[in-house]
């Protein structure tokens, strides 16, 4: 049944198990994404430095690093010095200024040199330097530029001396038309003259300044009269303003920001009806009153949204959107002919393609440049014809092309975020099969290789990682270990942890690909590195990963690799120290069960190390002792988990999520190691756990639920079903779904692997309650867990289930009259569950009672609930038989009939499954017409994209024929080989084979090869793959029938069209391997000369069909007859034709090479060769 087609539909995408998304990018994690901050290195030419070389340079350039740091630390420590004398100098000047003002002494003269605030008479400041408000001045606000009110009753001369701050100035006492002493004036803190004292000035900034005037004007500010367009708000209302906003002082800041809200109000302010009547028509329209819940919008954050209203405010009057032409046409490049077309994350890339321009004006690496980007754009966005076009030119002409124009296009467009998931595999690809090309002259590009290519080793896509990992191990084949070593051992001391992450997993792989030992001596250098710990933190984990990698293939360098790194377990370095014991325990873990004498010198510090750690390292601590312990000889294992449990159990109240699935782990390993006592688990493990671990929380968890649950069997296969499931079914009625499904899968886990044999009356009563109330009262989406323990519980109670049953059926019957699809989606699924049971308990009428039922409800609406109901029908019949079938069976199928239409697939395949177990078992129950309607019926399946659905189709026909005889099945299969889709045609060729089986080959032979004379390419092709099909399905009994269809097949063998010798090939073989020993030896060897002629053909499909043949005759012959065929070409001059006798040849040679032996040709000495061989040295 395997030869069925695939469809399409059922091949699982990337996008579809990840949300969708095409793009790799939309699914990476934050920490994936740090790949983007790695840059390519720049290439290194291998061939001129030695690694001690390299190492000195790296030295070097670290020193020279630090260097240039101090340096700059230098450098900034002075800065930071002549900045502090230069402010000390400044606030010296500000307040001499400040007692200027308050004495009305002059200032003293400025020095010069001090650097300082500008002359206070220039009205102009340079726009880079630092204003008042910037961030540096916003962060001495509270100090130097808060506006304290100077209050009346105090004299300006008794003010304190402060620092003096251009926004706190307060004019002094002025004399009616006169000043009593000038000072040097700035535009910040100039008041005009005529002011009351106390007349603090709100505000001041940039274009809002107070306006210099004549001074014959008396100074006075100008008001909205004068300066009408400027609209710039007198003290007074602003004063006005900020009294009725709250008597607290306001800084520059928050009275810009009132100053700006006024003016947009002012600007935004509503429309009247004057000015409606004058932009809208007033004929034949209506106006209309605003509903009385109506509120106008007065949040300033949509009145700066909104747009300016007509008037003086706005330059030019109405404000006016820029007309936009939608006709426009922008210059966009169209892509070259012959080209596929670009998308627009690819101009970047692919930019050059666009020019056009006289190729012979290009120099030539430019001309290979654009060579390489024209291929890779179609492999990129091309079609298949181009895509494999184009990595045809790439991989046979990639020396041609050389190394680095090759690299230098690729690996960056391997490093684009809007990379999708199919044109990162066809990237990958590409550098796969270079790689395998180019071989040493990768060398200067393989750091830049990796930096793109690691990543793929976390990628969360199970095939990313298996190309990852074959690309660095081709990788590692073409440079060599002292290249991989040279190139990747600046990133072992990485900073940046997500480097030394990917760098350990590289390295794994290099191991894996060169082998263990060879790694062995610079692993050995890096664990024992004393400059960084970050070094032996990533050799440690480059040990972990092998592990985790090559599984038991450690085994032979396991002692090696656990001397390299148990040093580590007493690390100055805690991280350090946690990673050993991790890659300890992957060790133990790959090493199972062998190897318990590797790890003799790391017991004691592991030992140690669980009484002196906590947190993390004891959870990595533990873990190690946990896979070590079942490497143990039984006596030592009982003894260290005795010892350990200690440490266990104290650790079961930990509230840390990742210590809690550690402790699990290791529980779960001690208590299934041989040795351990099922009474010392019982009596000092199981309580503590279970009062700690069963707890509704750790069923919110998905890692914590499943670690629980596998841990709780693994006490249960210790200790028992009882003990365990005493403990926990009471919890079946727990208010919480989750926990309630966490105990039922516990439970069902359990009983699946123990039985109930040790279930005793009363926790049998228990249990089927704590089920019953746990399936009636699910309300969640995951209905599984609860029918399956249903289920299960059932069935292993078997025959002690009958008192229990018409409960049970109750409970169905009432569901499958739910309202909820699912609840009666799930009750017909039980019903299929526990109708073998009900047979055993010998309640046939009740199985009757519930046919019955579900014979009323296949008018169901919902397919899924249809095919539940199909499946428990099936159930039943199963059990029932047909004789006893209520509804009886030739009431039940004309119901089917209609049903097979149906396009939804679970109600198919069960429709198909019930048609074709009542055709196999109660076929005489039901007319042949009926049968004939539900043949053309089923032709419609064998279109079905789901290949159990085609499956169960064609064993229907078989099933139908045997009832009805071959022949009207048989015609109307045979009519179906002229539809052009092809999987219905291959389907039809499997169903005619099914029935030639069912009904014996003579019944079908004659119309099948009749068929054959049909000058139709279609038909001709399904006859020879019925015939394939069918003595591939018949076997032996195929020698009856080699001599009839020998003249079909030289036909077919002899005929142009390739398929029709693939087919006939693939007939030859199944027929000589089902005649082989049965005196048909003639017929093979006739049909082998037919074939022979085929070895040189280039299809791969024909070709492997040939070989296969040939591999059939010579099963069936014997070697020495296919040796007389080969002896002839196998020594040709021409090289195609020796490589192909020689491939024939050595798959004799595998598939028989002593039966070779006695038809060696007879050869003769020449001068001391002696190849002459006596009949009789075979027997000798």
């Amino acid at each position: 049944m395997d030869d069925l087609p695939v469809a399409a539909e059922e091949e699982d995408t990337v996008a579809e198990r990840f949300g969708g998304s095409r793009r790799v990018v939309d699914r990476e994690s934050d920490y994936s994404k740090r790949r983007f901050n790695r840059t390519l290195s720049p290439t290194r030419d291998e061939g001129k430095t030695t690694y001690a070389e390299r190492v000195r340079e790296a030295q070097l350039d670290r020193e020279r690093d630090n260097t240039m740091r101090q340096i700059a630390q230098k450098q900034r420590e002075e800065a930071e010095k002549a900045a502090g004398e230069a402010r000390l100098a400044a606030k010296t000047a500000k307040e001499s200024a400040v007692r200027a003002l308050v004495t009305g002494e002059p200032p003293p003269p400025r020095d010069v040199s001090v650097p300082g605030p500008g002359p206070p008479e220039t009205k102009k400041r340079d726009r880079g330097a630092a204003e008042v408000w910037d961030d540096d001045a916003g962060k001495r606000a509270k100090t130097e530029g808060e506006w304290e009110d100077q209050p009346p009753s105090q004299p300006a001369a008794e003010k304190p001396a402060r620092r003096r701050n251009r926004w706190d100035a307060t004019p002094a006492d002025v004399a009616a038309g006169g000043v009593t002493g000038r000072r040097a004036r700035s535009r910040w803190d100039e008041t005009p003259r005529d002011v009351p004292v106390d007349a603090t000035p709100l505000h001041f900034g940039a274009g809002a300044e107070t306006p210099l005037i004549a001074p014959g004007d008396g100074g006075a500010t100008p008001g909205p009269g004068q300066l009408a367009g400027m609209m710039t708000p007198d003290a007074h209302a602003l004063a006005a303003a900020a009294a009725a906003a709250g008597a607290a002082p306001m800084t520059p800041e928050q009275y810009n920001a009132l100053r700006w809200e006024r003016e947009v109000e002012e600007r935004n302010k509503p429309l009247s009806d004057e000015d409606l009547d004058a932009m809208l028509p007033s004929d034949g329209y209506k106006v209309l009153p605003q509903p009385e819940t109506y509120v106008p919008i007065r949040t300033p954050a949509r009145k700066l949204m909104a747009t300016p209203s007509h008037g003086g405010e706005t330059p030019g009057g109405l404000y006016q959107m820029p007309d936009e032409d939608r006709g426009q046409v922008f210059d966009v490049p169209e892509t070259p002919e012959g080209l596929p077309e670009m998308k627009p994350e690819d101009y970047q890339y692919f930019a050059p393609l666009l020019k056009s321009g006289d190729e012979d004006s290009l120099t030539t690496e430019e001309r290979v440049e654009r060579k390489i980007m024209r291929l890779l754009l179609k492999v990129k966005n091309g079609t298949p014809q181009q895509r494999k076009s184009a990595l045809r030119q790439l991989t046979d002409k990639a020396r041609d092309l050389g190394a680095g124009p090759l690299f230098n296009q690729i690996l960056p467009l391997l490093m684009s975020p809007t990379l999708e998931d199919q044109e990162r595999h066809l990237l990958v690809k590409v550098v796969d099969r270079v790689l395998y090309k180019l071989d040493e002259l990768v060398r200067p590009y393989v750091h830049k290789i990796l930096v793109v290519i690691e990543p793929l080793l976390i990628d969360e896509d199970y095939y990313a990682r298996v190309e990852g990992r074959e690309i660095i191990g081709n990788l590692a084949k073409a440079a060599g270990l002292a290249t991989m070593i040279a190139a990747m051992r600046p990133d072992i001391d990485n900073v940046d942890e997500y480097v030394r992450n990917t760098t350990a997993r590289a390295f794994a792989v290099v191991a894996q690909a060169l082998g263990v030992p060879a790694l062995l001596p610079f692993l050995k250098a890096v664990c024992q590195s004393k400059k960084s710990w970050q070094a032996r933190h990533t050799g440690v984990k480059i040990v972990q990963q092998i592990a985790i990698l090559m599984g038991c293939a450690t085994l032979p360098h396991l002692r090696s690799m656990v001397e390299i790194i148990e040093h580590g377990l007493a690390d100055e370095n805690q991280k350090v120290r946690t990673i050993t014991a991790l890659s300890v325990a992957a060790l133990a873990e790959a090493a199972a069960p062998y190897g318990i004498e590797s790890f003799d010198s790391v017991l004691k510090p592991l030992w140690k190390g669980i009484r002196a750690h906590r947190g993390k390292t004891l959870a990595a601590f533990l873990k190690a002792i946990g896979f070590i312990i079942p490497l143990m000889d039984a006596m030592y294992a009982n003894y260290y988990t005795r010892e350990v449990m200690v440490i266990l159990i104290r650790e079961f109240a930990t509230a840390d999520e990742e210590m809690k699935k550690i402790t699990l782990k290791v529980v779960k390993q001690c208590v299934a190691t041989e040795g351990v006592e099922a009474a010392y688990v019982r009596e000092e493990v199981m309580p503590e756990f279970f009062k700690h671990f069963w707890v509704r929380r750790m069923a919110l968890d998905r890692r914590n639920y499943k670690a629980l649950v596998e841990t709780t069997l693994e006490l249960a296969l210790k200790t028992g079903a009882s003990d365990v499931i005493s403990k926990i079914v009471e919890d079946l009625k727990d208010e919480s779904e989750p926990y309630r499904r966490m105990v039922m899968e516990t439970i069902t886990k359990v009983i699946e692997k123990l039985g109930t044999a040790d279930i005793d009356a009363r926790l049998e009563e228990l249990l089927i309650d704590g089920v019953l109330y746990a399936f009636q009262e699910q309300t969640g989406d995951d209905g599984d867990v609860m029918l399956n323990g249903f289920g299960t519980t059932v069935s292993a109670l078997g025959g002690r289930a009958k008192p229990y049953l018409p409960q049970i059926c109750g409970t169905i019957k009432w569901r499958l009259n739910n309202k909820s699809a699912e609840v009666r989606q799930q009750a017909a699924d039980l019903v299929a569950r526990v109708a073998a049971t009900m047979k055993l308990c010998d309640e046939e009428q009740l199985l009757g009672h519930l046919g019955v039922v579900l014979y009323e409800y296949l008018g169901e609406e919902f397919p899924d609930v249809l095919g539940s109901i199909l499946g428990a029908l099936k159930g039943v019949v199963n059990v029932v038989g047909m004789s006893k079938m209520t509804p009886p069976v030739k009431d039940l199928l004309p119901r089917l009939t209609p049903i097979l239409k149906n396009r939804h697939e679970k109600v198919q395949e069960n429709c198909i499954d019930l048609v074709g177990r009542i055709a196999d078992r109660g076929a005489e129950f039901v007319p042949a017409r009926e049968w004939m309607r539900i043949c053309f019926e089923l032709l419609e399946m064998l279109r079905a994209a789901r290949k159990s659905i085609r499956r169960a189709t064609v064993n229907a026909f078989g099933y139908i024929a045997k009832a009805i005889g071959p022949q009207d099945v048989l015609a109307t299969l045979l009519n179906n080989l002229k539809v052009q889709e092809r999987q219905n045609r291959v389907c039809t060729t499997v169903a005619i084979a099914i029935v030639a089986e069912t009904c014996s080959p003579f019944t079908v032979l004659p119309a099948l090869m009749n068929e054959y004379r049909v000058p139709e390419l279609n038909v001709q092709n399904g006859v020879l793959k019925s015939l394939s099909f069918l003595f591939e399905y018949v076997g032996e009994m195929g020698k009856d029938y080699a001599y009839a269809v020998t003249p079909l097949l030289e036909d077919a063998l002899m005929d142009r069209d390739q398929v029709h010798r693939q087919t006939a090939a693939v007939t030859v073989k199944h027929l000589a391997l089902g005649c082989a020993g049965l005196g048909c030896e003639d017929a093979v060897v006739h049909l082998l000369n037919f074939v022979w002629p085929n070895i040189f053909e280039t299809s791969p499909h024909v070709i492997n069909a040939v070989m296969d043949a040939v591999e059939g005759c010579r099963v069936a012959l014997g070697s020495g007859v296919l040796l007389g065929y080969l002896l002839q070409g196998l020594f040709h001059p021409a090289r195609k034709v020796r490589e192909t006798y020689w491939k024939v040849y050595n798959n004799a040679y595998i598939g028989g090479q002593e039966a070779l032996v006695p038809a060696y040709p007879a050869l003769q000495d020449e001068g001391e060769n002696a190849f002459r061989r006596h009949e009789l040295d075979v027997f000798l």
